[in-house]
């Protein structure tokens, strides 16, 4: 029987699970053109490749929870710094920061590898959904600004969003391109916000 590192077998089991699905990610941040083989995921998670199939029955299994695991992780994360900005006005511009942060790390590069790998009616669900989840606090910062078009205006702040995003998959400095989209962007909630107060 394995040894056990965690307090109890679920924690173990969890933790190991953990492990391969970051590994799994790893690879497929690196610029993976197809779902990558259990023998380079356990070896990169430091298990043995045996240990892949109690976790995930097939390739396709662990391209599945990859997903399950990816779009999750990405609302949370913008939500999470979305909450601790604050003001309305901070939180529009947490909305940019977060989500560029998560390109430099690589996330998008994992949700385009997936989106490459797995298309389909299912990837493209879960990708309108992880968007919407990520467009509602935008939203809700723009509507308690008291903006006219809500819709139009978190179009216009995802484009920016879409083309610093571009500037970072580029190679181009986070810090310039969350600056350069923050100085579009912050005129217009500032001045949001002296309306409201």
């Amino acid at each position: 029987m394995p040894r056990i590192t965690a307090p109890t077998v679920g924690e173990h089991r969890a933790a190991q699970e953990r492990a391969l699905l970051d590994a799994a990610r790893e690879v497929l941040a690196e610029g993976a053109t197809d779902i990558p083989s259990f023998g380079e995921v356990a070896a990169r998670a430091g298990l043995a490749r045996s240990s892949m199939y109690q976790y995930f029955r097939s390739r396709q299994h662990l391209l599945e929870a990859l997903i399950e695991d990816a779009f999750p992780r990405w609302s949370a994360r913008v939500a999470s710094a979305m909450s601790d900005a604050g003001s309305p006005d901070r939180r529009v511009l947490a909305y940019i920061d977060a989500n560029l942060a998560l390109v430099a790390e690589g996330e998008h590069a994992i949700a385009t590898a997936l989106a490459q790998l797995a298309p389909g009616p299912e990837l493209d669900a879960k990708s309108r959904a992880m968007h919407d989840d990520l467009y509602t606090p935008l939203s809700d910062a723009l509507r308690e600004l008291g903006a006219r078009d809500v819709a139009a205006m978190s179009e216009l702040i995802n484009a920016v969003l879409h083309a610093a995003t571009r500037q970072v998959e580029r190679g181009e400095d986070l810090e310039t391109a969350r600056r350069n989209a923050a100085d579009l962007v912050r005129p217009y909630v500032t001045d949001l916000a002296r309306r409201t107060d």
